[in-house]
This record gives structure tokens, sequence and C-alpha cells, in this order.
């Protein structure tokens, strides 16, 4: 089969995805697939999420690499992206992903604001789904808007302003905080019964790795697994990152 680049109507936005098949055909034409979404301000091309999906081409699975609303080649604009945006996304994704004819099995992966969005959508879609892998989930985004912390950033979380400005000069619009506040990521870690995989840097600059072991552990069926010296994006050790995916997926 030919590897493609397409785009994925969400009630009108355009989201920019490409669908990479397995190094090896398979006899019978048909393949588990691995849902990739990458992380706030983040798009498919990045290192880390190339490498996870290359080495899922190579052992065997197709691959579905993902732009959210806001971010890369979609469509939306980045300051008015929310996660109910990103979720509600995401679950047109797997609809799109689970009616492909040649996929077996449906896996969904994602990194940092994406690993958040898998446990999310993870809890709603777990009838569809064989498994989950949140790298580097940023479950604090949700209780830093509560706070009145972004990502660093401090804002009145009483008071959500109309923007609140990031370090890199961007501006992300306030209701981005005030659906983040609303979400609480451990009733959707209890629900999904089935296989999870979290891997996060110990040396994660981003989303300290603690609360993200602590979240993953309310789990009933979880892996996790630390790599040590790591960032948030795995800049040291990727190859261990993809390792223990392959482990993972291919023993599930």
């Amino acid at each position: 089969m030919k590897n493609t680049e397409f785009y994925i109507d969400h009630d009108g936005i355009p989201l920019h995805a490409k669908l990479d098949f397995p190094d090896l055909s398979s006899p019978s034409g048909r393949y588990p697939l691995v849902i990739v979404i990458h992380g706030f301000t983040g798009h498919m091309e990045e290192t880390h999420i190339r490498a996870v999906a290359r080495t899922l081409n190579e052992n065997g699975f197709a691959s579905l690499r993902v732009e959210m609303y806001g971010h890369g080649a979609s469509g939306g604009s980045f300051r008015e992206h929310t996660l109910f945006k990103w979720l509600s996304g995401s679950l047109t994704v797997i609809d799109y992903a689970r009616n492909l004819d040649f996929v077996t099995d449906l896996y969904l992966a994602g990194h940092s604001q994406g690993g958040l969005t898998v446990m999310l959508a993870g809890a709603m879609k777990e009838d569809v789904l064989k498994a989950i892998i949140p790298l580097s989930p940023a479950v604090t985004i949700p209780d830093g808007a509560r706070q009145g912390l972004l990502l660093g950033n401090p804002f009145d979380p009483l008071h959500v302003p109309d923007f609140i400005r990031l370090a890199d000069g961007r501006e992300l619009g306030g209701n981005y905080a005030r659906a983040a506040q609303l979400i609480y990521v451990e009733p959707a870690i209890r629900k999904f019964k089935k296989p999870v995989l979290v891997i996060h840097g110990d040396a994660d600059e981003s989303i300290p790795v603690d609360d993200a072991v602590r979240a993953a552990k309310l789990y009933d069926n979880v892996t996790i697994k630390i790599i040590p010296g790591d960032t948030h994006c795995y800049d040291h050790h990727l190859d261990q990152v993809t390792d223990e995916i392959i482990r993972f997926i291919t023993n599930v």
C-alpha cells in the first residue's frame, strides 16, 4: 500500500494527517494501526513523533500521525485552540481510523498535551481501542489552570484574561484556561481498563515526572517506564522510548 498525506474533516475543520504503512507488506493486506498525536505547540514532523511512527512501521504497524486544531497544517488558530477542541478532534480521528478497511487492532498514542488527550479520549473510546500510550502526558495542565498557572505563565484563575501571552511571544486565548479548569483526568483514568503504557523522562523540564507517575498509578493495567536523565521530548534517549513502545505493543 502507498503512504498518503491528506486531511480529515472535523466539522469543517481540516486536520492534517499522514498515514504510513509497514515496511513489509502483509499477505492479508491488513495491519494494526497506531494513531500518534503531537503536543502543545508541536506538529507531526517533530523528531520524537517521527521516530515513534518510523519504529512502528519497521515493526509491522501502520501509523496515522495527525496535527490537531490550530497546529501544524491543520485548520483553526493556535490562539483559539482548547483541550475540548483537541478532544473532540481526536474522537473524529479515532472514528475515521476504525472505519479503514485494512485496520485490525487500533491503538492511540500521544505526547504531552497529546498524551493528556489520549488519556481522556481513551476513556471515551475504550471499546474500539486495544491499548493507549501516553508519552510525557501533560497531566498538570488542568490543575495548573485551576490554580492560575498555565505552562509557567501565571494568571488570575477567577478572572481569566482574554488572552495569555506565552514565553515565546505567542498569545493563547483565555478560553483555553477556562476549558482546562473543567477537565479532571482521574475519572477518565479509572474508566479505562485496557493496557496502558506511560513513558516519562525523569529530567522533564515541562511536566514533573512525579505528577505523571502519580496519575498513571491510578490505572488498573499500566506499565510505567521512566527514562533516566531524559527530557520532555526525549532529547537524549529516544531509542529507549521507541524500544519500550515496541516491547509493549507487541505483547499486548
